[in-house]
């Protein structure tokens, strides 16, 4: 029994937005709905300009041999601004300050409400880089790794501090802990990131950029090219303001360990929202 377009229009809508960046050949739907093509392209339409008035993305129609349809996620400035304030907010509350100058971020990485908002706001800076795989260390950055990746519709690289047997021929660099300064180790799989993949570098937390480093100089042995950089929050003594290529969504600008105060300031993320509108 064939649906009706309101039907079909429902179905069609909750695919797509399981489905983002991902080209999908409209044969799919002709096929599942046993509609002619035409009646599918009217109901991408329909999709299309209810998306676009209520700013949940755009869709994008490709023609030729491999067309398709294709949804990405898009985030008004109204909405990139309500979720950075909102994780600013969180950052904010007291007893965050950590020895070392560190902050407490394991409840908000693990908010994936927050996460997968703030990952949709990410993805949209980095929506035009034509990234391959998205890189991360174990295991805080995980969390906003997966989130980005996930809209992107892309793979996710997880470097690990030690070799275990179920990685298989690694590669493995020493780097110097831009805190701590101390030599630590980073190992990545050879089978995870195809030599020349175009990467997006993921961190929860800067600070003196030792992690950041190495996580490039590792990238090196796998001639990847370093597409942007990400970090949720960065501490006042980070030196990467100067790539264009670098967003931070906050920034740590004073701290005193004695009596547990600290200010934190919005990022260079909606900046960049700005430039790309």
């Amino acid at each position: 029994m064939k649906l009706k377009r309101s039907e079909r229009i429902v179905i069609m809508t909750e695919y797509l937005l399981k489905n983002p960046n991902k080209i999908i050949p409209l044969t799919y739907f002709v096929k599942k709905f046993n509609q002619a093509k035409s009646s599918i392209s009217e109901d991408i339409f329909i999709i299309k300009q209810s998306f676009i008035e209520e700013s949940i993305g755009e869709i994008v129609t490709l023609s030729g041999v491999n067309g398709g349809v294709v949804y990405r996620p898009v985030l008004s400035l109204e909405s990139a601004k309500d979720v950075i304030n909102e994780f600013l907010e969180l950052l904010r509350s007291k007893d965050r300050l950590l020895a070392g100058g560190y902050i407490f971020m394991s409840d908000i990485i693990g908010n994936t409400n927050l996460m997968n908002r703030l990952g949709v706001l990410i993805s949209y800076i980095y929506k035009d880089k034509q990234i391959d795989a998205v890189v991360t260390v174990a295991s805080k950055g995980i969390p906003v790794a997966y989130a980005i990746a996930s809209v992107l519709n892309k793979p996710i690289v997880i470097i690990r501090e030690d070799n275990k047997v179920t990685e298989g021929t690694t590669v493995a660099i020493n780097f110097v802990s831009g805190s701590r300064k101390k030599i630590e180790t980073m190992v990545l799989s050879k089978k995870s990131l195809n030599t020349n993949s175009r990467v997006l570098l993921v961190d929860d937390f800067l600070r003196g950029g030792g992690v950041m480093n190495g996580m490039q100089t590792l990238m090196n042995e796998f001639d990847a090219q370093i597409v942007g950089k990400v970090v949720l929050a960065e501490c006042f003594d980070t030196r990467y303001d100067y790539d264009e290529n670098y967003t931070y969504l906050a920034k740590l600008t004073k701290i005193n360990e004695f009596t547990g105060e600290f200010e934190i300031s919005e990022g260079n993320a909606i900046n960049k929202i700005l430039k790309g509108i």
